[in-house]
Parts: structure tokens; sequence; C-alpha cells
């Protein structure tokens, strides 16, 4: 889906002022998720991207302003209303013990239960729906806890398609997979927001990947958003090191043109001056 031209899109923030108790993460944001992009939010540890990201899914309350979806403030909606509109994969999920695949995808279509609407066609359709998108359809029998990384992260992939929303927001996704299996993940987000046309938010630490596979970036510093736009407009050599403290080249990716970034040897940088 698409804004028409001159409207916000689906998920937005306004003015927001995070807190957790009386500690202020982040003041005043402003923040535009485009319709049908893949966006992803980078910055260095502890800047308060997961807290953005936990705010926009409505498991944070601003203190001030407010996170709008689909024209109304997130909370204003029962939650298993907004639940079947933008659904979440946590940083950290866990799984029962013991459950199977088929299982823990099936336990995405519980936003669509009701007391006189049980399980359905067409709940076992979105699940089957998922499970095919993600590759992890001759995995249904397994216990989820016996799969490697890489498949267990595609089976809560799966979970969190199975929920059938248009929106779908990823902490870190890719934390503690090696590199096959990261561009794996990675893979896939971008099948869901091309092929499928979802929108995706995710928070990446890599930031090569971010500039490889998101269509829109969105980079914090110190609880502020310091810049939003295209990999190309974000991902400078000058933003990179305001954002990082790195001195870098950024060069185009030889095999998709996105920015590169290549970090300098710090040992040949003189303080306050670039090579």
């Amino acid at each position: 889906m698409t804004a028409t031209p001159g409207t916000p899109p689906r998920l937005h923030a306004r003015g927001l002022t995070l807190a957790y108790d009386q500690r202020v993460v982040s003041r005043d944001l402003d923040v535009d998720v485009p319709d049908g992009s893949f966006t992803v939010v980078v910055g260095p540890n502890a800047c308060g991207k997961s807290t953005l990201l936990r705010a926009l899914a409505r498991l944070l309350r601003p203190a001030a302003g407010a996170v709008l979806l689909d024209g109304a403030p997130i909370g204003s909606r029962p939650p298993k209303e907004t639940s079947r509109r933008l659904a979440l994969l946590p940083q950290h999920p866990t799984a029962p013990d013991g459950i199977t695949v088929v299982d823990l995808v099936a336990r995405g279509r519980f936003p669509h239960q009701r007391l006189l609407r049980q399980w359905s066609p067409q709940d076992e359709a979105a699940v089957t729906r998922a499970m095919a998108a993600t590759g992890v359809t001759d995995l249904a029998d397994r216990p989820a806890g016996e799969l490697s990384g890489g498949q267990r992260q595609r089976v809560w992939l799966a979970m969190v398609l199975a929920q059938d929303t248009g929106l779908l927001l990823l902490d870190e996704p890719t934390t503690f997979l090696d590199i096959a299996h990261q561009i794996e993940v990675l893979d896939l987000c971008r099948d869901l927001n091309e092929g499928q046309g979802r929108t995706l938010v995710a928070v990446l630490h890599d930031l090569n990947h971010a500039a490889r596979y998101a269509t829109h970036l969105i980079a914090m510093r110190d609880g502020r958003v310091v810049a939003q736009g295209t990999p190309a407009e974000v991902v400078t050599e000058p933003l990179v090191e305001q954002v990082f403290g790195l001195p870098c080249r950024v060069i185009a990716d030889p095999v998709t043109g996105a920015p590169l970034v290549l970090p300098l040897d710090r040992r040949r940088v003189s303080p306050g001056r670039r090579p």
C-alpha cells in the first residue's frame, strides 16, 4: 500500500518522548515509516533504536507525543485489533519447551481468534502460506528447540507472517546468526517487502547490511533521529563519522551499487583531521 501524496504514512510518530521510569531515552522524535518500504533503524549501541521500535509496536507508552497507526493513536484501539494491523518479532523470542514448528507458527493466528470464531480454514491457509513463504514447511513436525539458529529465525518470521498484517516490526532479527544465516534472513525480509508488498521496520547493527537491503534508513544517536532518507542520502562519510564516530570511506558496493562503508585505520588518522 502506498500513501496518497500529502498524507502521512500508515505508521508514524510525532513529538515522541520515550522514557523508562524517570530516565528519558529520547525526546521530541518525529519518525515516518514510508508505506511499502523496508525501513531500517541504525545507530550505535544504547542510542534508542530498540526503544523506538518498542514504542512503534505499542510495547512502550510514550511520555509525550504519539505513535499513530492508520490515522489514530496506536493505544486507542483494543490490543487484538492493533495486532491484526501490525506484527512484532521481538529481539529474544522464546518458545515453550517441546512445541513443534507448526504449532508455534499457528500462534500467530491468536489475534484473529474470538469466542465464537475458533480455528478456521482461513487460519489454516494463513499458516500454510507463512510456512511456505519462509521455507519451513518441511520442518512442520520438528520441535522448534532442535532447530539451527537460521531455521529458528525463519520459523519466528513465519509466525509473524501468519498474523497476516501489512506491517512487520523486527528487533535485531540477525543477532547471534552467522553471516550466511544473516543474509538468508535479510533476503527473506527483502522478498517479503518486494514480493508481497509488506512494510518492514527492522533494527540492525550492521550498517553495510542496512545500506544493502533497506529502502529507507533512520539514523539515531543519543536518543535523537540524526537523519532519515534513502541509503544513498544517509550513508555518507560525514554522517557515519557523526553517528558512529567512525572515520571511513564510502564507496559503491561492486555487487549492488549500494553505499559500502570502509573503516579507515584509526592508527593512521590524526585526531581532528581526515586523511
